[in-house]
């Protein structure tokens, strides 16, 4: 009975340092000079396949990777603590009214999946993954958020991080890529292994199109970045 129940108390400790220890991480993150890696990339090493990643302060990135960004994967960014709760119950309510509907991941909620959880879709995962966010919305500032989101977002096979991607896809680094360029690659991000940036398809060309032109109109929208 005793090895029993010193065997149950060594699981529930381990579990509660499971789930303590990205809260720590974040505390930790929020230094400047710390440059996070994602879970895709410790698997990636785990394999032995190695990974291309270059840290760049968002100071040497393209501010047109920023709106094109922030206009593609959450417009909202610079207003809410890190969930947009409004398009979250949108898209609970077509759920369960059995509508198809797009995801509402916030690029907080994306950073902490990428840094802490998993890929897939899973209750679980988007349990855990939404206070994540909004500590590290909370901890960070926001130009630590999008430093941290694009230097460790995937852009191909083996490819993370906007620097390793400007390199990959265009021959450039991540301060000169174009507003065409910067389009391409975020319009690639929810599926950067079928939409390749540098041989897009109709479909993705379009997707750029319009992201160009929300990101000339962004304005305000990325001044939590950008000003």
């Amino acid at each position: 009975m005793l090895r029993e129940r010193s065997l149950w108390q060594r699981l529930v400790m381990a579990i509660l340092i499971f789930l303590a220890l990205p809260y720590f991480l974040i505390l930790v993150y929020a230094l400047p000079f710390m440059r996070p890696v994602s879970t895709l990339m410790l698997a990636d090493l785990v394999a032995l396949q190695g990974y291309d990643r270059q840290w760049v302060s968002i100071d040497d990135i393209s501010p047109n990777v920023v709106r094109s960004v922030m206009m593609s994967e959450d417009g909202q960014f610079c207003f809410h603590g890190g969930v947009d709760w409004k398009q979250m119950s949108g898209v609970i309510e077509g759920t369960l009214q059995g509508d198809t509907t797009r995801g509402a991941s916030t690029i907080p909620m994306q950073t902490a999946k990428n840094l802490f959880l998993w890929n897939g879709r899973f209750f679980v995962r988007k349990i855990l993954e939404i206070p994540l966010a909004m500590t590290a919305d909370f901890v960070w500032s926001k130009r630590r958020m999008m430093e941290i989101y694009l230097n460790v977002a995937e852009w191909g096979p083996g490819i993370y991080g906007i620097e390793a991607a400007a390199r990959y896809h265009f021959k450039t680094s991540a301060s000169k890529l174009s507003t065409r360029q910067a389009a391409l690659l975020a319009v690639s991000l929810p599926n950067p292994i079928e939409r390749v940036a540098s041989k897009p398809g109709r479909g993705t060309q379009r997707l750029a199109t319009l992201n160009e032109r929300r990101a000339r109109a962004s304005g305000g929208y990325v001044g939590c970045v950008l000003d």
